[in-house]
């Protein structure tokens, strides 16, 4: 059933001499519509529910849509606190921390978790170790609506709508094109680093590239702690000295920039408070690749409004 660069001096001087965009401008449609606290809990928790698919055969779909529904799109105050994203309670067999909750009316103990990937080894393992949901297991890995009626018919919940709330999560977020994916794309897509750093923090996805939005007081340091991906490529990533200040709204990067535009941007035409540092973070493009494109672009001039950048 189970499968077991630009000198150092240089960049700080272009730094300083214009200001950074801010995220307002790099923010595209899609990724605005991803602010959804359900959409940053998918683009959150995706890669531990595909990894928990290639180990167990559980599809990431279902397991998503579980964590959704069960943890309020992490919101409820048991996953808040114990990183417990699927009600799993605490019985005379759990030999960690456990917290106290309601559930159903009366106060019952739960499991608290170090790291959310816990919470998700269980749930699998749950699944995987009872032999009521045994026939689960023989369905095809995307026959999402065929594991949703199975759960139920299995006992995994009493609520009669239970199948329909999770078929109506699948598809509305469009997760069972998870079911298709393996940790190697993820890795691809993510690093694989991340994979043993995910974190609450929303990640938005823009030019095919994932980055964060920097909060108040936040540093290389304490968001290389808390997205896995080393200060040094975060700097590196984001064309930034080591001594950069990050402030508010900041757009970093958590993976190489591409070297050039995506289709259809071929140029950009600037803007007051552009330089080639925001318009490069703007597009996804590695700074030393806009100026190579872009000669005539002198490393210290100001760039005018309405001035044609190349972006590919």
């Amino acid at each position: 059933m189970i499968k077991k660069k630009l000198p150092l001096l240089s960049l700080v001087l272009l730094l300083f001499s214009c200001t950074t965009q801010r995220s307002s401008t790099a923010l595209s449609d899609e990724v605005s519509q991803a602010r959804d606290s359900y959409e940053r809990y998918v683009l959150t928790y995706y890669p531990l529910a595909v990894e928990q698919m290639e180990k167990y055969r559980i599809p990431a779909s279902i397991t998503l849509a579980q964590g959704l529904l069960e943890s309020g799109a992490g919101n409820s105050e048991l996953t808040k606190k114990s990183n417990n994203h699927f009600g799993i309670k605490a019985d005379k067999s759990w030999k960690g921390e456990k917290t106290t909750s309601f559930d159903n009316g009366r106060t019952c103990y739960f499991r608290v978790y170090d790291h959310p990937r816990g919470s998700y080894e269980d749930h699998s393992l749950f699944l995987t170790g009872r032999s009521r949901y045994s026939s689960l297991f023989e369905l095809k890995i995307t026959d999402y609506e065929g594991w949703a009626k199975g759960l139920k018919k299995a006992g995994y919940a009493e609520d009669p709508a239970y199948p329909q709330k999770l078929i109506s999560l699948i598809e509305r977020y469009n997760l069972d094109k998870y079911d298709r994916y393996s940790t190697k794309k993820v890795a691809k897509e993510l690093s694989a680093q991340q994979l043993s750093g995910v974190s609450m923090r929303a990640v938005y996805k823009s030019n095919d590239l994932y980055y964060v939005v920097a909060d108040d007081g936040d540093t290389f340091a304490s968001l290389a702690k808390e997205t896995g991906v080393s200060r040094r490529k975060l700097i590196k990533y984001n064309d930034l000295y080591k001594n950069y200040k990050i402030q508010a709204g900041d757009i970093i990067y958590l993976q190489k920039k591409n070297s050039k535009a995506k289709r259809p941007y071929y140029f950009h035409k600037t803007l007051p408070g552009d330089c080639l540092h925001s318009i490069s973070q703007k597009y996804g493009v590695r700074l030393s690749k806009i100026m190579k494109m872009n000669p005539q672009y002198k490393e210290f001039v100001e760039l005018r409004v309405g001035d044609a950048v190349r972006l590919r």
